[in-house]
């Protein structure tokens, strides 16, 4: 990993795309630490102090939601535009058709989903800045619409300098932009672990008990992320004219973790909305109830919030990949799977490993997202923001951007060959 970095920065082009990379994200941390005019901050901190939910917040947005500052939001709308317009595109023949068009109709539907993020984005705001209006100076209509209207333009832009990184940077925009923020926060976790330290709350043995949880983590999610079941294909020999065509073996990669991390943001976002009402609406009888045992943490909600992970993992592996078309492919190319009939049976034999690996993804998914409640009962380290979702996102991000920097070494490689 090192040898290719040094390489890449030794080539011009790369060097400058990893340049722009580096400046568009320090423009993003300076976006964190510019605050949202006509906040007490003071006040703002005392009312999320007790939400651990809040506390991942900040993790994934790095730090801008406790700053409240213009990011504070960071890409969550756009995330969550893009995976509702993905649904879409099964449900409105439409958008079905466009996704169908290659190119071009990728860029609308891509422009639709900024439209749809602007959307989401300005909803959000609104909620959040009548969840918190007692940090507000002067709650009035005027500055409502003042912190609505700047949190929407923080993910405006941040939306802009992700695509920007996709297209001239290294790496997917997006995704380091979330990369960044985690990352951002490590610093701050180290500093609160010494300081618990200091204050004899917990002893060395607490600390390698975490590091240990959390080396182990990263090599399971580097053995996931990596594992794939691959399906031999084989395609016959065709002659065209004097030439013959096919007669080649490969095989299809079913990765076992194929939905990533989009089933623990399905189910968060779904959980994070009953929790949202409940601290809205605090004082009342059914809040204290759902909140005292469904609230964040307790046994009903891991339970619950595993259950719809696996769930969501079965659901999105099936919208990106689709047996049936992946048959339909093999057949018109002259393909088959050795031992099965193509057609039918290729697709009910694909659909078939597809459960059985997704299964050991989704179980795997699952004990990622509870574990920072495993960590607590091993370590006794209070308030461990940092846990497997965030582990899980990081290894990810970095191992998808090491790829994509040998794949611009190789092609530039074969360039030089060919010259």
């Amino acid at each position: 990993m090192l040898k290719s970095l040094l390489t890449a920065v030794k080539v011009e082009e790369l060097r400058k795309k990893i340049l722009f990379t580096l400046a568009m994200l320090f423009v993003f941390r300076i976006g964190a630490h510019i605050p949202v005019p006509g906040i007490d901050i003071k006040v703002f901190n005392d009312l999320i102090a007790s939400g651990i939910i809040f506390g991942f917040f900040d993790v994934i947005s790095g730090g801008a939601f406790k700053n409240f500052a213009v990011f504070a939001m960071s890409i969550t709308p756009y995330i969550n535009a893009s995976i509702i317009m993905q649904l879409l595109t099964i449900v409105i023949p439409q958008l079905e058709r466009l996704a169908k068009e290659g190119e071009e109709g990728r860029k609308k539907i891509a422009q639709y989903t900024r439209y749809f993020t602007v959307v989401l984005a300005f909803i959000q705001a609104i909620g959040m800045s009548v969840a918190l209006r007692q940090a507000f100076v002067k709650p009035t209509i005027e500055q409502y619409l003042i912190v609505a209207l700047t949190l929407t333009a923080g993910t405006t832009l941040l939306m802009w300098i992700g695509e920007q990184i996709t297209e001239k940077g290294i790496g997917n925009g997006i995704s380091l932009l979330i990369f960044a923020g985690i990352v951002s926060r490590v610093p701050a976790g180290f500093y609160q672990v010494t300081e618990y330290f200091q204050a004899e709350t917990i002893n060395i043995l607490n600390i390698l008990t975490m590091a240990v949880i959390g080396v182990l983590v990263i090599a399971g999610i580097v053995l996931v992320n990596e594992g794939q079941r691959r399906i031999p294909v084989q395609y016959a020999k065709r002659v065209v004219g004097r030439k013959v065509y096919g007669g080649q073996s490969t095989h299809i990669p079913l990765r076992v973790n194929q939905a990533g991390v989009i089933p623990l943001i399905f189910a968060s976002s779904i959980l994070m909305f009953p929790q949202q009402l409940a601290t809205w609406f605090s004082g009342n009888n059914a809040s204290n109830w759902f909140t005292t045992y469904f609230g964040w943490g307790t046994a009903a909600h891991t339970i619950v919030y595993a259950l719809l992970i696996i769930g969501f993992t079965y659901f999105y592996t099936a919208v990106i990949m689709n047996p049936v078309d992946v048959a339909d492919n093999i057949k018109k190319y002259g393909g088959f799977i050795p031992g099965i009939r193509p057609g039918r049976p290729t697709a009910e034999f694909i659909s078939r490993v597809m459960s059985r690996i997704t299964l050991a993804g989704a179980i795997f998914l699952a004990l990622i997202a509870i574990l920072p409640g495993f960590v607590l009962l091993a370590t006794r380290i209070p308030n461990v923001y940092f846990g497997g979702t965030a582990l899980l996102i990081v290894v990810g991000v970095a191992l998808d951007t090491m790829k994509q920097v040998e794949a611009n070494l190789l092609m530039r490689s074969y360039q030089g060959f060919i010259k």
